[in-house]
């Protein structure tokens, strides 16, 4: 073979060449579109920790599969098909992912095992604090409030055609949680993980964008002004029974509920217990930046763009959109009536922190309170419903999985 020959066919064989072959161009446009996402993490700064390694997961998964190519791919979406196909020899067969799985295909199977998003909630579990929420107790209604939106969506989705297990997967991003929506949406509707998990996260990192109009909408000036007391000292022994009793009633009440909660309460419990430091100082740190890499960048493996490229996906953004905007609505609707019943003492505020985003809605709570009373503190006000609403996200997500999950 001539040199002219050699170099024809290494330029057919290469991945450039493939941008012209059948559907090649739809990678194209997704290669384009993880750079954008890389922008919008690195430059803007939207959830940089997710968003940069879901960016990058898709940049690589879109790189290496192509067309008839697919052998030197790093994600096999095909595989996962036939994982997930009833009638498939290799339903639910891990031995045959990983006999023909690339690296990201190994990572993803943290991820439809369940095992990284609860990771993710155990960190959690060990840097937050309950404190508030102990100490204020009504504030878990501002938690249920605030999952208004993930229902709404829900029977939204149903009507634009999504089945009933899409339409769950697409309605928990109300709750503003972002493991809670990986989790379930690996469980119920995997092929729509891309998507959802990009609107999850995108949306929490535009809550100062998008909560604040809301929260100006909804109540007056005078109700933006009042200043609450402080809330009462919660003892060491009321933190360390919290968990113990929230885990123990939450996953007798949903059991499917028991990978996220039970972690949570764990890393919780490492937190309060006065005696494993050192496992709380991993949690929070170590293992959830392992973790957080793993997660990312096998979700943003999942979406090639034989199944990000379609209506469904604009679909989906618009659903999620929706669906935190009403759950906004809903924790400050609980706000409103706690305002009235409490006769002017409880700021509605704090309702918009009823979505699962810790500590960024408890902020913006706080932010638009003090605009309006300079001596106003309303953050640690506003992390009990905060808190409320993990738990809360995590309890729908339980209640959907039982009831579309099979």
């Amino acid at each position: 073979m001539d040199i002219l020959g050699v170099l024809q066919k290494l330029g057919m064989e290469s991945g450039f060449a493939q941008f012209f072959i059948a559907e090649g161009w739809k990678n194209l446009v997704m290669i384009i579109i993880s750079f954008v996402l890389l922008y919008l993490g690195i430059v803007k700064k939207f959830e940089p920790l997710l968003l940069c390694g879901i960016a990058f997961g898709c940049l690589l998964s879109n790189l290496s599969y192509f067309v008839g190519m697919s052998e030197n791919a790093l994600y096999h979406p095909e595989l996962w098909a036939q994982f997930l196909d009833e009638s498939s020899p290799y339903y639910h067969s891990y031995g045959h992912i990983m006999s023909h799985a690339g690296l990201l295909d190994f990572f993803y199977i943290g991820v439809k095992a369940g095992i990284y998003p609860s990771l993710i909630f155990m960190g959690v579990g060990a840097m937050t604090d309950f404190g508030p929420l102990i100490a204020n107790p009504k504030s878990l209604l501002l938690g249920a409030a605030a999952q208004l939106g993930v229902f709404v969506a829900f029977f939204g989705a149903v009507l634009l055609g999504f089945t009933g297990p899409q339409a769950a997967s697409i309605g928990i991003i109300g709750g503003a949680d972002g493991p809670t929506a990986i989790f379930l949406t690996t469980k119920l509707a995997p092929e729509l993980l891309g998507p959802i998990a990009i609107a999850a996260y995108s949306y929490m990192a535009l809550i100062p964008l998008i909560q604040p109009p809301i929260m100006k909408l909804m109540t007056t000036e005078k109700m933006r002004k009042v200043k609450m007391v402080q809330s009462r000292e919660v003892s060491k022994t009321e933190k360390i029974l919290f968990p113990c009793v929230v885990a123990t009633f939450v996953i007798l009440l949903l059991p499917s509920t028991a990978p996220l909660i039970g972690c949570l309460m764990l890393g919780n419990l490492f937190r309060e217990s006065g005696v494993t430091d050192r496992l709380s100082d991993t949690s929070q740190n170590a293992l959830m930046n392992i973790v957080t890499i793993f997660l990312a960048t096998s979700v943003g493996a999942t979406m090639i763009a034989q199944n990000f490229l379609s209506l469904d996906t604009i679909k989906i953004i618009i659903l999620g959109l929706v669906a935190f905007a009403i759950s906004t609505a809903g924790g400050l609707l609980g706000g409103l009536v706690m305002y009235k019943t409490s006769g002017g003492q409880i700021n509605p505020l704090i309702g918009s922190a009823g979505v699962s985003a810790v500590p960024m809605a408890a902020r913006v709570s706080q932010d638009v309170g003090r605009r309006y009373n300079k001596n106003n503190y309303l953050l640690m006000h506003a992390m009990g419903p905060n808190v409320a609403g993990v738990i809360g996200s995590a309890v729908a997500a339980g209640f959907l999985l039982a009831v579309f999950g099979g």
